[in-house]
């Protein structure tokens, strides 16, 4: 039986956020998403235009009915809208785990909550609260503390403990910087990851606590259900949709989208690797070796690449690849993808060839890259690849070639809007790729 999960929010017209964004985040989690409506909004990416709160009454009658019929194993809040229906959400709801989002103001800056709805949070929520999810603004509201670094961050979730919540989950994203959340628990555990350069974050909040709500129904471990719906939500964000004049939603189906895609990806790469097996272009093979990737559809980090689990290399009988294909198997190549992807996202296949006269004649778009530039501080080096070849261009070449530095072989890497053209060039190549490298 799939988990149930019970969300207690308000309603967005714009279908980024509130019961809108919990109910897809719930169920890309694997549980089933039922609601209770405590307020319907008029909103969009650009604010809210007006609120219709729902009477206290039947925000009871909704969780009453839900609870009756349902086996609710998890429960989240998020706007409540007045302080009557914040003390009634808290009375309402069984004993069960709960995790509450602070819902005060919208991501426009809208004001959701008076302060006579926050000090009934303060003093009727939190006590219920099995995980509390503040940014950080609404921890420093909460807590009556100002929080500008992850220290501070700890402090308020200790003071936010000690109010009642169970747990808190204070995140970073206001702050400078790379996010860093905070769980206060018995312990601090901190969460970090690279911020996204993106305006589309509406509703990332209530994807992440939707999601938490999702793991804790399934008896997920606290640590470990924070670790994954934040791993999620940072998914989401990642494929935030450009919807919208204002800061455009997430996509909570995002990485259901990826992952669904996944063995497709692999089968047909799995299938192209064969075939350059049997057109056995040795020549057109590194001393480092080949790999070939392909990016499922939407992904964005080198972890969701299927590549070739090993690279192919030049052997007595020909060019063999020494495993199948695998998600996750390659850092470089699968890098200068997804940093290229970032770019152009229509690139979905890459490989790395050998650097030859005759490949190089045979390619129309060729963008040169000279790595002894490259810093050596650089976070990456195929992303700084990826973004000196695409710097001053909106659709990607067809191959990004160097002439290696610091010891590092020449080398072109091929690039190509499926997996089929990949194999096609390879193969195309291969004929006379046995020209000495330039």
């Amino acid at each position: 039986m799939r988990p149930v999960a019970l969300t207690v929010a308000g309603s967005d017209s714009g279908g980024g956020a509130g019961v809108q964004a919990d109910l897809k985040a719930i169920e890309a989690r694997g549980a089933f998403g039922a609601s209770a409506v405590t307020a319907v909004t008029a909103q969009n990416t650009t604010g809210v235009r007006d609120t219709h709160r729902v009477p206290p009454n039947t925000v009871e009658a909704q969780i009453s009915a839900v609870c009756d019929d349902l086996p609710v194993a998890a429960a989240k809040t998020g706007m409540l809208a007045s302080a009557d229906t914040v003390e009634t959400v808290a009375a309402a709801l069984p004993e069960l785990p709960i995790v509450v989002d602070p819902v005060v103001v919208a991501q426009s800056g809208d004001r959701l909550l008076d302060d006579a709805g926050v000090r009934a949070v303060r003093d009727t929520l939190l006590p219920r609260a099995t995980l509390l999810t503040p940014n950080v603004p609404e921890a420093e509201l909460l807590a009556d503390a100002t929080v500008e670094d992850a220290d501070d961050m700890r402090r308020a979730g200790e003071r936010l403990r000690d109010l009642g919540a169970d747990a808190v989950l204070v995140t970073g994203g206001h702050l400078d910087g790379d996010p860093v959340d905070v769980l206060v628990a018995d312990d601090a555990t901190t969460f970090e990851h690279d911020r996204i350069d993106t305006q589309t974050t509406h509703g990332s909040g209530c994807t992440l606590s939707a999601a938490l709500a999702a793991e804790l129904a399934a008896d997920t471990a606290l640590p470990a259900a924070v670790e994954a719906a934040t791993d999620y939500a940072v998914r989401t964000i990642e494929r935030g949709l450009d919807l919208g004049a204002g800061a455009g939603p997430v996509n909570p189906l995002g990485p259901l989208h990826t992952d669904a895609d996944t063995a497709r990806t692999a089968d047909a790469l799995t299938d192209a690797v064969r075939a350059v097996e049997r057109a056995a272009p040795a020549g057109l093979i590194p001393e480092v070796g080949t790999t070939l990737a392909a990016a499922p559809a939407g992904a964005t980090r080198p972890a969701e690449v299927v590549a070739t689990d090993g690279r192919l290399t030049r052997t007595v009988d020909g060019v063999r690849a020494p495993a199948g294909v695998r998600r996750g198997a390659s850092s470089h190549v699968a890098r200068l993808l997804c940093g290229v992807r970032q770019h152009d996202p229509t690139v979905s296949a890459a490989a790395n060839v050998r650097r030859t006269d005759a490949a190089l004649a045979a390619l129309d778009d060729v963008v040169f890259v000279d790595r002894a530039n490259e810093p050596p501080d650089a976070p990456g080096t195929m992303d700084w690849v990826a973004d000196r070849a695409m710097r001053t261009r909106e659709r990607a070449p067809a191959a990004i070639a160097d002439g290696g530095a610091h010891g590092k072989e020449p080398m072109i890497r091929l690039l190509a809007d499926s997996i089929d053209a990949l194999e096609n060039r390879l193969i195309a190549l291969a004929a006379d790729a046995d020209a000495r490298p330039r």
